[in-house]
């Protein structure tokens, strides 16, 4: 049987999916500790079960389908970028930009405004960028070395970065998710950011109140410092990475790029030679192992559960339940945040689904850019909270190697702006009722 076409809608294609959040967060629950169970083992349990659907086909087959999965460019390009932000954040933090930057960070924000002020500069970082991954690689490292000087919960500083990133890269125009959406529904990319603005700007201001009451309620004041101009040169390496971010660069060749000017300055500046370098380079790849491992299984298996007829299933179900424009949005935001979970990617999310939402709006009188609103919105949300999605695996692996040990069920839990994010998204279907139904 070819690979590339798939068998026919199953729901027992879905099992692997729930067979892995019963492993991973109800062995955890009955341990009651959520790092009882290493997150590879239970992608390891899942993908063992999804060999045994559809058992016509044979083992063979299924493990070469597996392997392409795990292989995908997509996949590798996320593993490629984890290498680098892990050999950046160790060279940096190793020549002291970490440190300077937390010192730098904690006398120009007030401490109870951290929080706050951390989300805002994820957000705006991303938005001017358009890539959450991008942004959460170049502000977890400094955002992990303020959370022991300042007392201040792991989850709530990476949820803050994440939630930003996922806010920016949500409404910024050069955006995957933003060229995807507007493509898929033939709409402009202006309207299209006008309707997801109003859509979701509440839940970014509701999501800064409750960091500024977080922050006053979590951490200490910092003691006084003096900024001297070492440590702003420290912070050069930092400046450059957000500096081409923002001119446009490929996320990996401006981490590339950090890791060799971080290592040159600190040869420079006598923090280290360059074995030191090169020893710092490699404890960042190595760290990042872990995160490698979940991501390429994540692959592997998403890519069976698409072959089996996972994705296949939830479309079929979507348009025999829409009967409505209220329906069909509704329905639209539930197939688009389905079809996430099973790939773990917001942009191949909305390909995937945005097709079937487009005819699914045309029949039913729905607005292409409220639609194109919706697919990008739905995708971030989930693309945000999901523990093997690229954000969440690269802020909890260079956390990991800032000696930052964060479980993504904690991580889950403690992330306002996505929830926040989905209330809004409720609120909208709910205040269009009477002209929707």
């Amino acid at each position: 049987m070819n690979n590339t076409i798939e068998p026919p809608p199953r729901f027992a294609a879905l099992i692997p999916f729930f067979i892995f959040v019963l492993f991973y967060a109800g062995l955890s629950i009955l341990a009651q500790n959520f790092y009882a169970v290493p997150m590879p083992v239970a992608f390891a349990a899942a993908s063992a079960s999804a060999f045994f659907i559809h058992l016509k086909t044979s083992v063979t087959e299924k493990v070469n389908i597996y392997v392409s999965g795990m292989g995908e460019s997509n996949i590798m390009l996320m593993c490629l970028i984890f290498i680098l932000a892990g050999a950046f954040a160790s060279v940096a933090k190793n020549m002291g930009a970490v440190d300077a930057a937390v010192l730098i960070t904690r006398s120009l924000i007030p401490s109870k405004y951290l929080l706050a002020g951390i989300f805002v500069i994820a957000s705006l970082i991303s938005l001017a960028i358009g890539t959450s991954c991008g942004t959460i690689a170049a502000l977890t490292p400094i955002a992990a070395g303020l959370i022991a000087p300042m007392g201040i919960r792991p989850e709530l500083m990476l949820g803050a970065v994440i939630g930003g990133a996922m806010f920016g890269d949500n409404l910024s125009m050069i955006s995957d998710t933003t060229i995807a959406a507007t493509r898929t529904q033939n709409v402009s990319m202006q309207d299209k950011f006008y309707a997801n603005f109003k859509m979701v700007i509440p839940a970014a201001v509701m999501a800064v109140i409750i960091y500024i009451f977080a922050g006053n309620r979590e951490y200490s004041a910092p003691e006084n410092a003096v900024i001297t101009w070492k440590h702003i040169l420290l912070i050069v390496p930092y400046i450059l990475v957000m500096v081409m971010a923002l001119c446009g660069i490929n996320v990996m060749v401006l981490l590339f790029f950090g890791v060799v000017f971080a290592s040159t300055l600190g040869i420079c500046t006598g923090t280290f030679d360059i074995w030191g370098a090169l020893n710092a380079c490699g404890q960042g790849t190595l760290g990042m192992s872990e995160t490698l491992i979940v991501a390429i299984l994540a692959g592997g298996l998403l890519k069976l559960i698409r072959w089996n007829g996972g994705i296949a299933y939830l479309m079929d179900c979507i348009r025999k339940t829409v009967h409505s424009r209220r329906g069909c949005e509704i329905g639209i935001f539930m197939l688009v945040s389905a079809v996430n979970l099973f790939t773990a990617n917001n942009t191949v999310a909305i390909v995937i689904a945005g097709p079937i939402a487009k005819e699914l709006s045309d029949r039913y009188g729905c607005e292409p850019r409220r639609v194109a609103s919706i697919l990008d919105t739905a995708s971030c949300f989930v693309q945000g909270l999901i523990p093997y999605g690229a954000q969440v695996l690269i802020a909890v692996g260079i956390a990991g190697n800032s000696g930052i040990t964060v479980s993504a069920a904690g991580l889950f839990c403690a992330q306002f702006y996505p929830w926040l994010m989905l209330a809004a998204v409720i609120m909208s279907f709910i205040c269009r009722r009477r002209s929707t139904v």
